[in-house]
């Protein structure tokens, strides 16, 4: 049986203050907007408050949550090491760079040994490197902190210096140092409160973000090392608010690449690192509704655009181009095919892509004229799975390391020759014995892909995962979890925590609903502004599907999503209560409206081309106001839920779930068995907190509140 809160066990009651929120002629009593102040005490004491409850409701899931945290302490590799990848610098010098972790310590020890060549890599076991060089200890960075995440970590061009920025609070405002890998001494004063990203131009300068106060990157600095911050030189801002930026180095460190963009537009600048203090170059003026990346290869531009190519096209221009008129057309647009990023190479072009809901690769040789081949697919066998490359910075490698895995294969690097097509597995993450379930065998899987029918006929897939054993009479538990926004795609992944579930015979579904890149950009355009409901109402007809087929029933199913993938929780709950036993809720967007109106929040304004503007638009504010979880709390039965946020999260505000879960206490009319909870992680942010142990235990107290919910 689940838990059931005791009569002793009290839950909290927020303060609530009279304000009726007035737009487009509109009013709407909202009770709990006191805790958009998060000065406010109150608030303070209402969280903590909500922990305190939490913890006594589910303090007879203390031991579960042992037995899960002990099944990730057991199959985890923790001493291990990354495969060391190769890098020769500018000064001539190669080394093998590689991270390793150690057991009993939250963060991983980034590393480099000296190299001879790139055919001989060193062996790598669970023991350090002889002769390593410690790059960055992130334990040692971390010490008294509760919190430690980067925004930016690289090495200088010519092998000299580190430049990282980091975050100690959660609040992703970064303090950039650089220091001398040698001595370990810092160069020059820390950048404080920067953006996340950064950028080397030549050894002696580095370019960085500033956030305005909505916590958008808005402008670009250059800072030369040895001279104080303050002299820090402007070389590019964005005043429009609907728009961020971004700043990387282009491969071989010949370019700085600062990308303006919005969720439908975006536009480029090169900056040539031999003179740093040169104007920003254009390569194509904005236009609204064009979207294109650049990559820079040493002889020309590869641009992967959407003019006129809803899917994407590949275009090539001259290095110096400034207009789309120089554009020339390498890989057409191709019904079906997502074309998501390019990687120049002297051999040709590895090209990354979606084809049918799934991930894939294909590769476009260089011909003996200098002219390029069709796209070449590179396949694999499994039907769903997850393949990416990693970027070698040597434009005249003849190789590429490939990363392949799936709902059951663990992450797999594989080395991969152009010339032949051969391949190589140069590590597979281990997964090891369980002492109870013994060797992990992902044969016991089965992995399937579903079609659920939405109420406008369209067919959504989802991606599932079962033990081999499992009969589809209904019985079984099962976890489904969505997301469907801002064309982010949840490919099928694998997860050693959801091992924890399918050992307990659960099935593992994720909808791929529309709001998501899965298949396309017309998936995603078809479930956003006003088209949004759709996400909710695929999701609910994937739940129902799978219930239908016999995978699961209503009482023995949790939904679960974050961030926007948690106002899709919301919003399903409101539609159809009834859809599911559980709910689990993660840092979730629940008072949508709400945020997106004030454009003084952060982020608000940069979302409006993702929702809509329901300042100005009264259409949208009416789509909006009709699935806002907050919105739309009713007197009804709910599923359980659970929602988990971050104090110092500035993505989500913790505002949002807590007015949220306040709400649904008032007025929702589930008994005690169906407990409505509030956990809040004081020291984190968007992401949750930082170091993995806490982050195992965090996983374990969800997933053992979920098996509590959903079996007998």
């Amino acid at each position: 049986m689940p838990i059931i809160v005791s009569p002793s066990v009290t839950a909290p009651v927020a303060p609530v203050e009279p304000y009726t929120r007035v737009e487009h002629s509109d009013r709407v009593d909202d009770p709990y907007r006191w805790m958009a102040d998060k000065t406010d005490p109150r608030l303070l004491r209402y969280l903590t408050a909500e922990n305190e409850y939490t913890a006594a409701v589910t303090a007879p899931l203390a031991g579960l949550r042992d037995e899960l945290y002990a099944d990730l302490d057991a199959r985890t590799q923790q001493t291990d090491l990354s495969v060391p990848s190769f890098v020769t610098h500018t000064s001539g010098d190669s080394f093998w760079y590689y991270t390793r972790t150690v057991e009993g310590l939250d963060y991983p020890i980034h590393c480099r040994v000296a190299a001879s060549g790139r055919d001989q890599i060193p062996d790598v076991g669970d023991a350090p490197l002889p002769d390593e060089t410690v790059l960055l200890d992130v334990n040692a960075l971390a010490e008294g902190e509760a919190y430690c995440a980067f925004g930016w970590a690289d090495v200088s061009p010519d092998g000299r210096l580190l430049g990282y920025s980091v975050d100690v609070a959660g609040d992703e405002r970064y303090d950039l140092v650089v220091k001398e890998i040698a001595t370990g001494e810092t160069v020059g004063d820390p950048i404080l409160g920067v953006g996340a990203g950064g950028a080397w131009a030549g050894d002696d300068w580095v370019f960085y973000l500033r956030v305005d106060a909505a916590w958008r990157p808005h402008e670009v600095w250059r800072h030369r090392l040895g001279t104080p911050p303050a002299g820090d030189v402007l070389v590019l801002a964005e005043p429009d608010e609907r728009f961020w930026m971004g700043v990387d180095a282009a491969r071989g460190y010949e370019w700085v690449l600062i990308e303006i963009g919005s969720p439908t537009t975006t536009e480029c600048h090169l900056i040539p690192t031999a003179t740093p203090d040169a104007a920003p170059r254009c390569v194509a003026r904005r236009r609204p509704g064009v979207d294109y990346t650049v990559e820079v290869a040493p002889d020309a531009l590869y641009i992967l655009h959407n003019d006129g190519a809803q899917d994407f096209m590949l275009s090539r221009a001259p290095v110096e181009s400034t207009s789309p008129d120089d554009w020339t057309t390498v890989i057409p647009a191709r019904r079906g095919v997502r074309l998501n990023g390019v990687t120049a190479y002297t051999r040709g072009l590895l090209v990354s892509q979606r084809v049918e809901g799934l991930t894939g690769l294909a590769f476009l040789r260089r011909l003996p004229d200098g002219s390029l081949g069709d796209p070449q697919p590179i396949l694999f066998a499994e039907p769903l799975y997850t393949v990416g490359a990693e970027e070698d910075p040597d434009v005249d490698t003849d190789r590429v390391r490939l990363m392949f895995e799936s709902l059951a294969t663990p992450p797999e690097l594989i080395e991969y020759q152009f010339d032949t097509g051969e391949r190589r597995v140069l590590k597979r993450t281990p997964v090891r014995d369980h002492p109870r379930h013994g060797p992990f065998d992902p044969s016991a899987y089965v992995q399937e892909r579903l079609w659920a029918t939405a109420p406008d006929g369209v067919e959504v897939p989802l991606s599932v995962i079962r033990p081999a054993g499992v009969p589809l009479d209904g019985s079984a538990p099962c976890l489904l979890y969505g997301y469907g926004s801002y064309e982010v795609s949840i490919d099928p992944f694998f997860s050693i925590s959801r091992l924890s579930l399918l050992d307990r015979g659960y099935v593992v579904a994720i909808a791929h609903v529309r709001g998501g890149g899965e298949l396309g950009r017309s998936w995603y355009e078809s479930g956003k502004l006003d088209a949004k409901p759709t996400t909710f109402t695929d999701f609910i007809a994937c739940a129902r599907h799978l219930v239908d087929a016999g995978y699961t029933s209503p009482e023995r199913l949790a939904i679960e999503g974050g961030s926007a993938g948690g106002l899709l929780i919301g919003a399903v709950m409101n539609l159809a209560p009834d859809l599911c036993r559980a709910a689990h809720a993660a840092v979730p967007f629940v008072d949508a409206l709400t945020t997106i109106l004030n454009p003084e929040l952060p982020l608000s304004v940069m979302e409006w081309e993702e929702w809509g503007d329901p300042l100005h638009d009264p259409r949208i504010y009416d789509v909006m106001k009709s699935y806002s979880p907050y919105e739309n709390v009713r007197a009804a039965r709910y599923p359980a839920i659970l929602a988990t946020t971050s104090l110092n999260d500035t993505r989500v505000e913790v505002t949002e779930p807590a007015k949220w879960i306040a709400r649904l206490r008032a007025t929702a009319t589930n008994g005690p068995d169906r407990p409505i909870l509030l956990r809040t992680e004081m020291v984190a942010g968007h992401g949750g907190v930082s170091g993995r142990y806490a982050g195992w235990r965090d996983r374990a107290f969800e997933l053992a509140w979920i098996i509590d919910q959903t079996t007998r």
